[in-house]
């Protein structure tokens, strides 16, 4: 059997800006016993761009090297996680902008009803807060007792 690098394998990701999530899952399988594999002593730079905060810069990291054993085992393992990688990630939640809702990506329908419940919600609350407050006589006011002299 073939021997393969791991800077060879992740320069076969469909994604490379995931390389950094494959060689977190590859250490993991090895760690696991999935496959074997052996730390060499060389570096490798990962293909993904890490961005630097409040700068037009980004910067890239680099990895330990390791060799592993080709087989068909892994290469049902590396088939699963590419396509895992290479699937655009969630960034979360649409937010309802008036271009948003004209491109049709928020259903605005759906939006003003919960915007209807939640205001419903609200005034009842309100409601309810204030009707257990009129049932109440308010506290009289008693003048607090000095504890010191007056000079």
């Amino acid at each position: 059997m073939p021997y393969l690098k791991l800077s060879e394998q992740v320069g076969k990701l469909a994604n490379p800006q995931r390389s950094d999530t494959f060689v977190k899952r590859f250490r993991d399988a090895v760690r696991e016993g999935q496959f074997d594999a052996i730390a060499v002593p060389d570096r490798f730079e990962l293909p993904k761009k890490f961005a630097v905060r409040n700068s037009e810069e980004t910067r890239t990291k680099s990895m330990r090297e390791m060799i592993f054993e080709a087989s068909p085992e892994f290469d049902a393992w590396f088939d699963e996680i590419n396509r895992g990688l290479a699937a655009s990630r969630t960034g979360g939640k649409i937010k309802p902008t008036a271009e948003n809702i004209e491109a049709g990506l928020v259903d605005f329908k759906a939006m003003a009803e919960e915007t209807r419940r939640k205001m419903q919600a609200s005034h009842d609350k309100g409601q309810k807060l204030g009707s257990s407050r009129a049932g109440t006589k308010a506290a009289s006011k008693v003048p607090a007792k000095r504890t010191s002299k007056a000079k």
